[in-house]
């Protein structure tokens, strides 16, 4: 809104003369257009503060089940701590990186805010996932993808954490072609989303 002050419109013609000598012109056109299929930044950067400022978020955590100890170490603290905030830590199963970790972290701080999303069912996980599910009390299995391969079910596992969460964090090296394309979902559902590669 351009507001105009009235005693400007009632100068004197002397005073309106040396306005214009002072005043500098733009040309119109070279002015930034913004053209009508453009995305609105504004309402998309208002949904992700919005976001950042919700005192409890769910928070999604996957990635590589490639990692060495101490990064499963952090993401373990890391689950806890964002836990013992209030969060929900939405994440699938693993007998080991990122998911696991993710788990274990969780359970720690408080097993009630942990959501387990399988690409499948728990008798299909191997014995040592299904150990580790043992106690967590909120766990969807998905019958309807046993006929699937896993890297099928797991794609499709990772659309369905990502569109349950405010906020992604993903832990992946630039080979990742699943978790990359899972980060372009959330990207695409306009998510908060934090990335660590790991190479």
């Amino acid at each position: 809104m351009v507001k105009t002050d009235m005693s400007n419109i009632l100068m004197s013609s002397e005073d309106d003369a040396k306005e214009k000598q002072n005043s500098i012109v733009v040309p119109m056109d070279d002015l930034d257009t913004v053209s009508s299929d453009s995305p609105d930044t504004v309402d998309a950067l208002a949904m992700e503060l919005a976001t950042i400022q919700q005192s409890a978020k769910r928070i999604a955590i996957i990635g590589s089940r490639n990692l060495p100890i101490t990064h499963q170490q952090m993401i373990e603290t890391l689950a806890t701590a964002l836990v013992r905030q209030g969060n929900t830590i939405i994440t699938s199963g693993g007998s080991s990186g990122t998911n696991a970790a993710a788990i274990r972290g969780a359970m720690k701080a408080n097993p009630d805010k942990l959501k387990v999303i399988l690409p499948q069912t728990i008798g299909q996980q191997p014995s040592d996932v299904q150990n580790q599910l043992i106690g967590v009390p909120n766990i969807v299995e998905h019958p309807d993808r046993a006929m699937m391969t896993l890297a099928d079910a797991s794609r499709v596992c990772n659309r369905e954490i990502i569109d349950d969460c405010n906020q992604l964090i993903c832990f992946l090296s630039h080979t990742s072609k699943t978790l990359h394309n899972a980060v372009q979902y959330a990207e695409e559902g306009h998510k908060v989303i934090t990335v660590f590669y790991l190479d």
